[in-house]
């Protein structure tokens, strides 16, 4: 909006001072604690004036400014002027012009900051306005570029400023391409798609010229001291991300386009993956031959040495990246492109090659001649393309290109010796953070492309399954020899010898799916790895922890039975040995493996109850040791299954286990996923021990208040909610026991989230449902007001969805059946809430299910006080200005129309019985639909459900309540959805309780309706009741219920 527009509105717009911003600027740039706070305080108020963004940019341009005001400008700029591009308050044309046209005059900047924020800033802005507002943004940065390449490859110039242009050009070319290539919109796929097919010839021409720039007699021992030969290899690499990026969008989008443009497509992706397959092998050989040149010379001290080596480094590792990614996107297709087949064993044969050197020539480093990240990549291609080399093909024929058996067993040699052992880095790290060791090792799943070791094992997993006829026996032969032969002494107490057992255990647990049928566990377990638990030797740490590993990989793989007693003997050792030859990584991988072999579906109790004490005594111990609160978690993870899988058997470890919880819960203070693992702690101890955590009011009270309170909330709601409703369904009272805290005191919290959280509605009203059943006359005469305030406020919030207002209804429905009248009634006229029940009943507008509900509650509210309901319809009419024949006119029609829409047996008999309890007020606007709807709802439920009225020869005194009366209309006990997954819980029988009391199974409705109508007739005088009402019904449908009533 142009400021004296926006004047002339009435919005009051304020231009920036360009000297004030320099000024606040220079201030904001000091180090002087006073001036950044009062800085920073103008520049979040400047950031809201007119002109800000274009002074902003203009001063980070300003060559002749100081360093840290203009960098302090161009990222005030990018954090904030982004997300207000298009804003007219802050911005005009004149000003988006001038920023655009400013941007490309960064491209010779010397300072990384100014140039990394302003590359964005540019992709940023080409997102939105090209090519509308920006169209020579790209005809533009490619003559920058094709000035700048001729300045270099045809004057030869050697000008740095040259080069420095140059590269920021086709990094920023690279960040609209990249930017581009994530829009999802139709729009922007259309102009990436025309950025492409201009792009893409440009892009490869450029790429054919740099190239032969980088090879056998460009890169020399005396060249690569020069920073020319980097700047090449740099040029080359930024232009071939370039390259890759535009063909892997078009690779995604091969199947998307027109016959015309997938064969263009097809073409480019097939021109550059053949050229890029040739020209990765001379890559990787000379980088190789140079890396292991200067390692062994000693010469990679130079840093100019090692530029060289790091750009050339990450210029072959985005080759491997570019046919990765292809190879994640369609692995079919990318099987089927020309030479890939000897592009993956090409990069199969640098693993083997690595191998043959000395070990030191492979590290996780640019500067090393087999740096980890190439030789996974390796692994990853070739274990992502097995399945085009397995001896038989999908259709049974035999595959003319499988790998060789000698292909294969080398290759598990290769994996096992050279890759899988852990190497001096991983025990540096073991013995320096022996839990954060163990942390990174249980992520292995999500570092295996990244890792070698994770990878290798991944590796040998696939190529065992792929090749089972040679896998299986050669690791059967290799496990023979290490279990028939005992270890020398010298192989007891070399480290390497030991490091090689360990690989061997990890192949072993890694296939053990394979080799279930081949390696006798339990004879193994008896007669090795047993024995090997209880060594004392001070390097079997190593071994420990894999033997611990090991049994949780084959138990859990379900290729051993968790009901080994000699399993929990060996776990259990290496649980609580303190001693000689173990340590705490052993001891954590043991907690680990335990609830490995816990959370099984075979597991038994039997056989760990013996070990049960000293299990729970050691998991509470280690918690508390435990450095990281990531350990902390892990093994409470360990101990919530350990509680869960043996229920009952957990009760005498109730004092042990939750004793230490408090101080815990303290010191983990913002830990919100140890927090919630506490939280979890209680609810399975809950569940378990039952009517037993009756007395844990003391605790549980605590952690609900602290996790539903705010900060805590957003991160624990959840499982705090969990945790409450478990205490609830498993409690026999809301009231303190021993001086504790009582869950009779969480109430108001309940009250305050059903009225203000909708997002936890359901497990609030769950929460509510349980108070009711537990003490519902307690609750209301404490807050019954209150209570139905908040029903009333979620009700009419626009962010209660359908079945959670139905939900409310039936938690309402229960509360009548609970507690008595007095209680409620007042109540619901004085908070509004059976007003609004009536009302929204009568109006018809909201969903058939919630006002079938509500004809539930109002029959269910005559069946238990009949002249309560008729108080509260007569005190909703004044309140809502409406007449009482009104409402009764109304709301039968809802209550009848509504009738067919409830499909259970038991709400159609609740409703008819409503419909009797009304009719026997005498009520005369209840009368006049006597002859025909009520008359004919009633002949509709004797029909559909038949019951008989069983003698009851107990004791007369004895509740006989549901079993004297035989119910032919009802399937089953009870509706699962009643009993809210309660089963075995205290509040099981609680609903249980008021579900067989319930009037609506104990009554006979013959009876019922019988004993209701001769009431209507008293009241009303028998000649003019049959004059009035049953002279008009229907003589057929009176009959018939003449005939229903005569069988009582």
């Amino acid at each position: 909006m142009d400021p004296r527009r926006a004047l002339s509105m009435g919005v009051n717009v304020e231009h920036v001072s360009p000297t004030e911003l320099y000024e606040v600027l220079n201030a904001a740039s000091s180090q002087d604690p006073s001036q950044l706070k009062a800085s920073h305080e103008r520049l979040r108020q400047m950031l809201d004036m007119f002109g800000t963004y274009d002074a902003l940019h203009d001063i980070a341009g300003q060559r002749m400014a100081p360093l840290a005001i203009r960098q302090q400008a161009i990222i005030q700029f990018k954090n904030a002027a982004l997300a207000h591009w298009k804003s007219r308050k802050l911005l005009n044309d004149e000003h988006r012009a001038r920023i655009r046209s400013r941007s490309l005059t960064f491209l010779d900047e010397e300072d990384e900051t100014i140039t990394q924020c302003s590359e964005v800033i540019v992709a940023k802005i080409a997102r939105q306005d090209f090519p509308s507002n920006w169209e020579n943004l790209i005809t533009d940065l490619l003559g920058i570029i094709e000035v700048h390449l001729q300045k270099r490859y045809v004057s030869m110039s050697e000008d740095p400023r040259d080069v420095l242009t140059l590269r920021r050009s086709v990094k920023l070319l690279n960040g609209i391409i990249k930017e581009f290539a994530s829009i999802k919109m139709l729009n922007g796929v259309k102009t990436m798609a025309n950025l492409v097919d201009s792009l893409y010839p440009v892009l490869y021409r450029y790429y054919s010229q740099l190239a032969p720039t980088v090879s056998p007699s460009t890169v020399t021992p005396q060249t690569i001291r020069s920073s020319r030969i980097s700047d090449d290899i740099l040029l080359s690499h930024l232009v071939y991300k370039c390259l890759v990026k535009t063909t892997i969008w078009l690779w995604n989008r091969i199947d998307k386009v027109s016959k015309e443009e997938r064969e263009l497509n097809r073409a480019r992706i097939r021109e550059l993956f053949e050229n890029s397959v040739v020209q990765v092998k001379g890559l990787i050989e000379l980088r190789t031959d140079v890396a292991i040149g200067l390692t062994q010379t000693n010469s990679n001290t130079d840093p100019q040495v090692q530029r060289f080596i790091d750009i050339f480094t990450r210029h072959v590792r985005v080759f491997g990246k570019f046919f990765r990614r292809l190879q994640q996107l369609s692995p079919a297709r990318f099987i089927a492109l020309p030479m890939c087949s000897d592009l993956i064993l090409y990069y199969w044969s640098q693993v083997v090659r690595a191998t043959t050197g000395a070990p030191n020539l492979v590290s996780d480093s640019n500067q090393a001649p087999f740096p980890v990240r190439h030789l996974v990549q390796g692994m990853v291609l070739f274990k992502e393309s097995l399945a085009q080399w397995t001896p038989n093909r999908r259709d049974g024929t035999p595959n003319e290109n499988a790998l060789s058996e000698g292909f294969i067993q080398n290759a598990v040699e290769l994996l096992v010796t050279r890759f899988m052992p852990l190497n001096p880095m991983d025990l540096e790290i073991w013995v320096a953070d022996p839990e954060e060791w163990v942390n990174v090792e249980d992520k292995e799943n999500d570092l295996w492309e990244y890792e070698i070791r994770p990878c290798s094992e991944r590796v040998l997993l696939t190529i065992a399954n792929m090749y089972p006829q040679y896998v299986t026996p050669l690791l059967e032969s290799t496990f023979r020899q290490i279990t028939v032969q005992p270890p020398t002494k010298t192989e007891d107490t070399d480290l390497q010898a030991i490091l090689q057992k360990e690989a061997i255990y990890c192949a072993l647990g890694r296939c053990a799916g394979r080799l279930k049928d081949v390696i006798p566990f339990d004879q193994w377990l008896e007669r090795t790895l047993a024995i090997e638990a209880q060594d004392t030797n001070p390097k079997y740490p190593l071994i420990k922890r894999r033997i611990a590993w090991l049994i949780g990989k084959w138990v859990s793989d379900g290729c051993a039975k968790p009901n080994n007693l000699k399993i929990w003997e060996v776990l259990v050792h290496l649980l609580k040995d303190r001693g000689q030859g173990t340590d705490y990584v052993v001891r954590l991988t043991a907690v680990v493996a335990i609830k490995e072999c816990l959370d099984t579906l075979e597991f038994e109790t039997p056989s760990f109850e013996p070990y049960l004490p000293t299990v729970v005594s050691e998991l509470i111990t280690m918690m508390g040791e435990a450095d990281t609160f990531e350990s902390k978690r892990r093994i409470d993870h360990t101990l919530n299954v350990v509680i869960e899988q043996v229920g009952q058997l957990i009760v005498p470890f109730i004092a042990v286990i939750t004793q230490p919880l408090p101080q815990l819960w303290v010191e983990a203070g913002d830990q919100w996923l140890f927090k919630s693992s506490l939280l979890v702690t209680m609810s399975k101890l809950i569940e378990s021990v039952k009517v037993e955590s009756t007395a844990l009011g003391g605790i549980v009270v605590p952690l609900v208040r602290d996790s539903l309170a705010p900060g805590a909330i957003i991160n624990l709601d959840d499982d705090g909610l969990t945790l409450w409703l478990s205490a609830l369904q498993n409690t026999l009272t809301l009231s303190s026991v021993n001086g504790a805290p009582a869950l009779f005191d969480l109430f108001p919290i309940a009250m305050n989230l059903l009225s203000t959280n909708f997002d936890l509605l359901g497990t609030t009203i769950s929460i509510i449902e349980s108070y009711f059943l537990l003490d519902a006359s307690g609750i209301l005469q404490a807050c019954n007001v209150q209570l139905f305030t908040a029903f009333l406020v979620a009700f009419k919030s626009d962010s209660t969805m359908i079945t959670n207002a139905t939900s409310m209804m039936r938690a309402l429905n229960l509360l009548l059946q609970v507690a008595p009248p007095n209680l409620w009634g007042e109540a619901l006229h004085t908070s509004g809430l059976f007003g609004y029940i009536l009302t929204t009943l009568i109006d018809g507008e909201a969903s058939t299910i919630l006002l079938t509900e509500h004809v539930l509650f109002l029959s269910r509210a005559a069946i238990v006080d009949r002249n309560m309901l008729l108080q509260l319809i007569s005190a909703t009419g004044p309140a809502h200005n409406l007449t009482v024949d009104h409402l009764y006119e109304n709301m039968f029609d809802q209550w009848f129309g509504k009738f067919d829409n409830m499909s259970e047996p038991r709400f159609r008999k609740l409703t008819a019985m409503g419909v009797a309890a009304l009719v026997s007020t005498a009520h005369p606007e209840v009368l006049k639909r006597l002859p025909v709807e009520i008359f004919n709802l009633w002949v509709d439920v004797f029909y559909e459900i038949k019951e008989a009225q069983v003698v009851d020869d107990s004791d007369d005194n004895s509740p006989s309540a549901p079993y004297n009366l035989r119910r032919h209309w009802e399937l089953d006990e009870a509706p699962v959805s009643f009993y809210q997954d309660t089963q075995g819980t205290p509040e099981y029988d609680r609903r249980k309780s008021v579900y067989d009391r319930d009037p609506v199974r104990t009554a006979h409705l013959g009876s019922y309706v019988g004993t209701h109508i001769r009431e209507a007739e008293a009241a009303y005088g028998s000649q003019a009741f049959q004059a009035q009402y049953l002279s008009k019904a229907d003589p057929t449908v009176l009959s018939q219920i003449q005939a229903e009533l005569a069988r009582v």
